[in-house]
């Protein structure tokens, strides 16, 4: 009982460390908005880059630990839930964290590889569609361009926040039919609630003081995890 509990608790935690802050810290530099995208963008893709695996090693550790030392698998699916929880609403941030993608697909790779290939191709397809075009664009430099800025004149694609979803409605469909336990189908289920409820609340406040259109509001953060305004 005391060792689920320091499992789960113990992926909270690690899930709620701000590495990302701290990586910023360490090169100077003040991280606002995606702290993923910021960092990548104002510290350089070696540092960037050192952000997304940490994401990655933090989604996949409880995971790793709790099957290594022989937990339960309903624990193990708890622990993997808690870390993504901690990265969405870290104690060490006031609750106010990041949207839980990245970490969330390191669990689920961790926990189960197959579904996760399959949740793998629309955010594969998403990601090119966001990518291909920065990488084109000729009329800035190549250091600039594999900062994935949009090209001038551009508005931000939505085709990787739309993917995301996608990605993470399927990890539950794909376990069921590659017929994985139970419980870890619940568990992706839950993933896709905790990840589409964090998407439908962050920053909601600022959005409704502009507009008394909820269910445009709601929406538009459903599929494209973006503000209204």
């Amino acid at each position: 009982m005391w060792a689920d509990t320091a499992l789960i608790l113990g992926a909270y935690l690690l899930g709620s460390f701000p590495h990302l802050s701290a990586l910023g810290r360490l090169r100077g530099i003040d991280l606002e908005g995606d702290l993923h995208i910021s960092l990548w963008r104002r510290g350089g893709r070696i540092i960037g880059l050192m952000g997304i695996l940490g994401e990655f090693v933090k989604g996949i550790t409880p995971v790793l630990v709790g099957k290594s030392l022989g937990f339960d698998l309903f624990i193990i699916v708890l622990a993997g839930l808690a870390v993504v929880s901690g990265q969405m609403w870290p104690i060490f941030a006031r609750f106010n964290g990041e949207k839980g993608n990245s970490i969330g697909l390191a669990m689920a790779g961790a926990l189960t590889p197959k579904p996760l290939l399959i949740a793998l191709v629309p955010i594969t397809i998403g990601a090119a569609i966001r990518a291909v075009p920065c990488l084109l664009d000729t009329r800035q430099s190549l250091r600039e361009r594999l900062k994935f800025n949009e090209p001038s004149g551009r508005s931000r694609p939505r085709s990787m926040p739309l993917a995301m979803a996608i990605g993470f409605l399927l990890l539950p469909v794909a376990s069921w039919w590659l017929g994985e336990p139970l419980i870890i189908t619940s568990g992706y289920i839950s993933l896709f609630i905790l990840i589409m409820a964090r998407r439908l609340t962050a920053g909601l406040r600022g959005d409704l003081e502009v507009s008394t259109n909820v269910k445009g509001i709601l929406i538009n953060r459903f599929l494209y995890d973006r503000s209204y305004r």
